[in-house]
């Protein structure tokens, strides 16, 4: 199953969520979800490679400082991210986004996410077996 993702409603904020097969995939959902939240990321050609590396005491905590470091190499680099690999060793991530500059014209970008927070923050398999990874992020 290709990770996927999707929005939930939040008050004035919006919940990202990824959904996948493996931890990883539903870990690279909730980041493209971030970016979706921002522009449309099918929009954001792949073209820099950004590698990023966390550690934390729990999955939950992995997954915000994950979004976290994402928004932060957003912020700092002034790209967008479409397309990501991660790779997870007990509670220590490796990753890889692959993105591009922001061209305003182009990506017309909605909001700036400032980031990810502990409000709804889970991470857990589903009676199905799918792994969801999701939390709300600030914008």
């Amino acid at each position: 199953m290709e990770p996927q993702w999707e929005h939930f409603p939040h008050q004035s904020d919006i919940g990202v969520r990824g959904l996948g097969s493996s931890k990883e995939a539903a870990f690279e959902g909730a980041a493209r979800a971030v970016t979706a939240v921002i522009t449309d990321p099918d929009f954001v050609v792949p073209a820099q490679e950004v590698s990023m590396v966390c550690e934390a005491p729990d999955d939950e905590l992995l997954l915000v400082d994950w979004l976290n470091a994402l928004i932060y190499e957003m912020a700092t680099r002034k790209m967008l991210f479409s397309r990501f690999t991660v790779r997870i060793t007990g509670h220590a991530l490796q990753a890889t986004a692959w993105g591009e500059p922001i061209d305003v014209a182009r990506h017309q970008p909605a909001v700036e996410v400032k980031g990810a927070t502990y409000t709804e923050l889970s991470v857990k398999r589903d009676e199905q077996g799918r792994w969801i990874a999701q939390c709300v992020v600030d914008v």
